[in-house]
């Protein structure tokens, strides 16, 4: 059982809030709403990856993505696919 703070974040979830992704440039962590083309994709992910590899909290944020399953988006450094092989 995770502890719930008075804002209602749990305490096991604080590395979200030193996370480099936070602010304007989350944007390009996930898809946009319309078309991508594939090489836009990659540039978007490099990107996203780039910001990851600077983070403090690479690794919680990726086993959050992996423990969830979520299928979406740039999480502690990997896209869906690369993470898909650690669920």
């Amino acid at each position: 059982m995770s502890a719930m703070r008075a804002d209602g974040m749990r305490t096991e979830d604080l590395w979200q809030l030193k996370a480099a992704c936070r602010g304007p440039q989350a944007a390009v962590f996930f898809p946009p709403t319309t078309f991508e083309r594939k090489d836009e994709k990659l540039e978007r992910e490099v990107r996203a990856k780039a910001i990851c590899g600077q983070c403090a909290v690479r690794q919680p944020c990726l086993d959050y993505a992996v423990k969830i399953r979520e299928p979406h988006g740039i999480w502690g450094g990997l896209n869906e696919i690369e993470r898909r092989s650690l669920f």
